[in-house]
């Protein structure tokens, strides 16, 4: 057991992970990362990065790997591809158990195990993903060159990464059930000069069809209630993402109603020891820049607390 006693352990390897990674280990706390898949979070699915200070501009995966060398360069140890079977934060020492068998112990944990992409929960989602539905620009884009897509969703997730779409398909629509789109203006700019996009307003998808794959989208306007169908290759789902914490529900940690934790100004839960930082957080902005600040915060104070223990 002794090698598998740390000072901290860090649950969730995106950028607010990975960062909490670097401060505590280069702090000479003896840490460990893990993480039930990727390495990177959902930053891997990000095609391009132009907005993180410093980098003009990079790629999810590329930044993703940047992290996690800092962080093994620092001394930190990094368990990838993990089924996490259980947790126990109840005692002065924490503990983490992953496969069924291999326990790991730690002064602290820091919970930073993100969110997913959210369905839409329509007939024909589960049915066709995969097989033309996909929540992944960066991972499935290339697939459907001088293809008809669609993209779903109205925020900065879903316009950027429909302008990145265009290097790919021969013509993408942008379904939103809104008259407005909530990205950021320079977002909406960029995708209403797109000469490869076309909108579809006040409208919402309600089925997906198709043989093998997907081949149609029914669409529904808002307005006049009238159903019409689509003929597609593709459909990119954009409409936000779930905080990773079903994990917690039967734990302790306090959770909000939408399943996202409470931390106090200290990004410290409801339980002593246990730290929480990133898109698992109660929290309005979701951005790589935020989730490394949480995971710079997170382990300051989790570095504090354990000098003071």
């Amino acid at each position: 057991m002794e090698s598998n006693q740390y000072d901290v352990i860090v649950i969730g390897a995106g950028p607010a992970g990975l960062t909490a990674g670097i401060y505590s280990s280069r702090a000479k706390m003896k840490t460990l990362i893990i993480d039930t898949g990727t390495i990177g979070g959902q930053m891997i699915l990000t095609f391009e990065i132009a907005n993180y200070p410093g980098v003009e501009s990079t790629t999810g995966y590329q930044l993703a790997k940047t992290m996690k060398n800092q962080a093994k360069n620092f001394g930190c140890d990094i368990l990838s591809n993990v089924r996490l079977t259980d947790v126990e934060f109840d005692s002065k020492i924490k503990s983490v158990t992953i496969n069924d068998k291999d326990k790991y112990a730690a002064k602290v944990i820091i919970w930073a195990t993100g969110g997913r992409s959210r369905m839409l929960n329509v007939p024909g989602e589960k049915k066709f993903k995969g097989r033309g539905i996909s929540y992944c620009a960066t991972c499935d884009g290339d697939f459907f060159q001088d293809k008809e897509i669609v993209v779903i969703g109205g925020g900065n997730s879903a316009l950027e990464e429909a302008v990145a779409l265009t290097k790919y398909a021969s013509k993408v629509t942008i379904i939103h059930e809104f008259d407005h789109f909530q990205a950021f203006e320079h977002a909406v700019s960029e995708a209403r000069k797109n000469p490869k996009i076309n909108f579809i307003m006040e409208s919402h998808v309600v089925e997906f069809t198709g043989g093998d794959s997907l081949e149609k989208v029914k669409i529904k306007n808002l307005e006049t209630g009238d159903i019409s169908e689509k003929k597609i290759d593709g459909a990119f789902i954009f409409v936000g993402y779930e905080a990773n914490n079903d994990f917690l529900k039967d734990k302790d940690i306090k959770l909000n109603d939408w399943n996202e934790v409470l931390v106090n100004n200290n990004y410290q839960t409801s339980v002593e020891g246990v730290f929480a930082a990133g898109d698992a957080l109660a929290k309005r902005y979701r951005q790589i820049t935020t989730a490394v600040a949480d995971g710079t915060i997170a382990a300051l104070n989790a570095i504090e607390y354990i000098n003071r223990k």
